[in-house]
């Protein structure tokens, strides 16, 4: 995972706010090389155990809709670089078309197998492929959309000092997000307004507590917060 030099930072993260917790995580440097090196690890051996549960997933995506089998977007990640994350479709072939980007409870653009997806976050697993190319971490700040990253605050921008991340603790506050979303008459708005501003509260909390300790706390809490939506 590099971290870049203060004076090579992208200039809009080269702010007073950003600072502080530049300095964090430079202190962290090798602390976020065996991160790294133990997310490759994890990575490849979930995705060894997983191919069997991959393949009946696509089975059920393709029985289920017409359309591919894995939906990809356009995210950021570290220093506002542009990704594509990948997920298993869980939403009609166009949904980002035909409404908005954020999605809400009972919204029609998803599918019967999708509904199942979501509730246990097994449409994120292809990200596993995302932390092996090097754009994601499994724990981080959750990867937003350009839309949305253009309105970061100055203080927001630190949260791109590292990798986006698979699941993180604003992630698992804000499971049921879409239920909040569904009651206002503009998710966009709201979402922006704020929904965003309290996650990024948990993930700037977060830059100041990175350790080993703290990720392992989080991926149980994961865990322990999927179990708990059966």
């Amino acid at each position: 995972m590099k971290i870049l030099k203060w004076e090579s930072l992208p200039k809009n993260m080269r702010t007073v706010e950003v600072k502080e917790y530049y300095k964090i995580v430079y202190r962290k440097r090798a602390y976020l090389l065996i991160k790294r090196l133990t997310d490759m690890i994890f990575s490849c051996l979930l995705l060894i155990l997983l191919l069997p549960l991959f393949a009946m997933v696509g089975i059920l995506i393709k029985i289920d809709s017409t359309g591919p089998i894995m939906f990809t977007q356009i995210r950021v990640t570290q220093y506002g670089k542009l990704f594509r994350i990948f997920k298993f479709r869980t939403m009609v072939q166009r949904a980002e078309k035909i409404g908005s980007q954020v999605t809400v409870t009972n919204d029609p653009r998803i599918t019967r197998i999708g509904k199942v997806l979501r509730k246990y976050r097994i449409d994120e697993m292809p990200q596993l492929f995302n932390i092996i190319m090097g754009d994601m971490t499994l724990v981080g700040t959750r990867p937003e959309v350009p839309k949305y990253v253009d309105c970061y605050t100055p203080t927001m921008r630190a949260t791109l000092l590292l990798p986006a991340g698979v699941t993180s603790l604003a992630s698992i506050a804000y499971k049921d997000e879409e239920k909040l979303l569904s009651k206002t008459n503009n998710p966009d708005e709201t979402y922006l307004e704020v929904v965003l501003p309290n996650k990024m509260s948990y993930n700037l909390e977060a830059i100041i507590k990175l350790s080993l300790i703290n990720d392992i706390k989080i991926i149980y809490k994961t865990i322990t917060a999927v179990i708990k939506r059966n």
